[in-house]
């Protein structure tokens, strides 16, 4: 079996791999804008200290249930818990949704590469220019096929061969992007047309520094519960994808260093694109510019790279080929956890279990791309959204089975077959866990309390 699966080399292969998949579109666009809009360091601290508990909770109970089943989460929890396999079915059900409008996202991404390195960077600047591509009928496919095609390729090469050698390319690429951006974005300055001239500096200063001028409670508790739905687009759990990889992790390699890590490169690569993206947006745009979603990245990124000048151009390349990188890494997670489910689930190959994928997604993939054209329309959903399509099937995906799935996980392992399956995994060989006592305490009372209440709320039951 074990061959069969195929399994990371080692630690670093693993670590990059899922760190390669936390690392993604969520962490590009929405960290840095829910950052600005909630009092800036007050997000990051609220988010470090979820990240260091909470975050860390999930990711070991997730990691060390896929190693010790040797399987991904459809068939996983049936092994922890024949009762309670239910919970792998809804796990497998979050990346067979979110497949197609990630590719389809990823799509954009590509088609905004391609546009600033054929010079096209003042078009796509321009007021209505991404609205405009969106509604195009058949452009934004084309495109949604080509990134889908990348990410096939990779998970169609295996485990070790395709994840683990692209992740460890692309993965500190990808870094030195970020943090070369993220500098430059520092020692800009704009004087705009009222003469008030605004820095890097202090667009860093609006990301840092935590504002509690005139926070309540209910303040805080917002804050709270965006850091903690941030955590789920960063950290990649709840949707199979951690139990998936750590299925294919050896068990001589020390679980706990592996995940501080993954914590800590998550957490980093997070920070850093809120340091290349809110100073600059600051500086050229002031706090208007930091929009929610992809009017970030489609909208107001590119007004802020044509703001720079000459530089722009080269800066918007270097952009949107780290998001390419980034966003490639996640997609591949995304398909590989319903890949290995299919092998899992009912011993199809892998090239079979990655053509019948990539098929899926590209029916899926087409009817999200129309859905802001031929098929368009628009829906109130119960978080007080206004959605089409895409935006549907991100709301049911991590507004509500996620959420759902974590809550169900933490009851499992906090109540039913008890913390010590996790933590026997974990100090499997001798290995230490750090944060034992912390791990009970998340798993049985904390976590799932908190996850209540962002269940409830994504479903807008409470109103904070």
């Amino acid at each position: 079996m074990e061959k069969k699966r195929g399994s990371f080399t080692g630690t670093i292969g693993f670590v990059m791999a899922a760190a390669g998949s936390a690392v993604g579109l969520g962490n590009i666009w929405r960290f840095p804008y829910l950052a600005a809009k909630d009092h800036g360091g007050v997000f990051i601290l609220c988010y470090v200290i979820l990240a260091s508990t909470f975050g860390f909770t999930l990711l070991t109970t997730e990691i060390a249930i896929g190693r010790k089943t040797g399987q991904s989460a459809l068939t996983a929890y049936g092994i922890i818990q024949p009762k309670w396999k239910g919970i792998g079915v809804l796990a497998s059900m979050v990346p067979v949704i979110i497949l197609p409008y990630y590719c389809a996202i990823g799509g954009w991404v590509i088609k905004y590469f391609y546009t600033f390195i054929s010079g096209g960077g003042s078009e796509a600047a321009a007021d209505g220019y991404f609205t405009d591509f969106i509604s195009k009928q058949y452009e934004p496919i084309i495109w949604m096929l080509i990134f889908l095609a990348l990410t096939a390729f990779v998970v169609f090469c295996g485990v070790n061969k395709g994840i683990e050698k692209y992740s460890k390319m692309v993965m500190p690429a990808l870094l030195l992007l970020i943090v070369g951006i993220g500098i430059y974005s520092l020692t800009i300055s704009h004087t705009d047309a009222e003469g008030v001239t605004r820095t890097g500096l202090q667009g860093l200063k609006v990301y840092m520094i935590p504002d509690f001028s005139g926070m309540k409670v209910r303040d805080v508790l917002v804050v709270l519960m965006d850091a903690m739905g941030q955590l789920f687009y960063s950290i990649s759990v709840a949707m199979g994808i951690m139990i998936t990889y750590g299925s294919y992790v050896k068990k001589d390699v020390n679980l706990m260093s592996s995940i501080n890590q993954i914590e800590i490169f998550d957490t980093v690569v997070a920070f850093l694109a809120g340091l290349m993206i809110v100073p600059a947006v600051y500086v050229f745009m002031g706090m208007d510019g930091m929009a929610t979603g992809p009017g970030l990245m489609f909208v107001s990124l590119p007004k802020v790279f044509q703001g720079m000048g000459v530089a722009g151009t080269a800066v918007g390349v270097l952009f949107f080929l780290m998001v390419i990188f980034a966003a490639i890494t996640s997609s591949v997670s995304v398909m590989e956890a319903i890949v290995s489910g299919l092998m899992d689930g009912i011993g199809m190959t892998r090239r079979k279990a990655t053509t019948l994928a990539a098929v899926y997604a590209v029916i899926a993939g087409v009817i999200v791309c129309l859905g802001y054209n031929v098929l368009y329309f628009e829906v109130k959903l119960p978080n007080d959204a206004v959605g089409q399509i895409l935006d549907i099937m991100d709301y049911i995906s991590n507004n509500c089975f996620m959420p759902l799935v974590a809550l169900l996980t933490c009851i499992m392992i906090g109540w039913v077959v008890k913390p010590k399956i996790i933590i026997d995994e974990v100090t499997l060989g001798g290995q230490r866990f750090g944060r034992k006592k912390l791990y009970i305490a998340m798993i049985k009372v904390v976590a799932p309390l908190l996850l209540f209440v962002l269940l409830l709320q994504s479903l807008g039951i409470i109103h904070l």
